[in-house]
């Protein structure tokens, strides 16, 4: 159930969102070990976004799991969800944020009820 939400300011027009989606999603499964089928991924774009007191491109990520994230492990996927960003966006690593929620079963649903 990782769910991966990104903003960003760049502009739609210049990104494959869809392609951009799908590969966010593999680096998502890959980097948490959970199986692709219950990860979900969501890019917001054209959002008005300032960094560092510029509108550079710039971008906001959250990732949350049950689970599979947290410590040393949130810097692996961390590092993972960066390169697809700056392949993708050309958002460098270092005006990217993302916020790590590790949440327990009952607070997430899905299907009609919790995990």
């Amino acid at each position: 159930m990782p769910t991966f939400n990104l903003q960003t300011n760049v502009p739609g027009d210049r990104v494959s969102s869809s392609q951009l989606a799908a590969d966010l999603s593999k680096a998502v499964s890959k980097a948490t070990g959970k199986p692709e089928a219950y990860v979900m991924v969501s890019v917001t774009t054209d959002k008005p976004m300032m960094f560092g007191g510029t509108e550079e491109p710039c971008a906001y990520g959250e990732l949350i799991s049950i689970g599979a994230i947290g410590g040393d492990k949130n810097k692996a996927i961390s590092a993972a969800l960066a390169e697809v960003v700056q392949r993708h966006l050309r958002v460098p690593a270092s005006r990217l944020y993302i916020k790590f929620y590790d949440v327990a079963r009952t607070d997430f649903g899905w299907n009609s009820s919790t995990f």
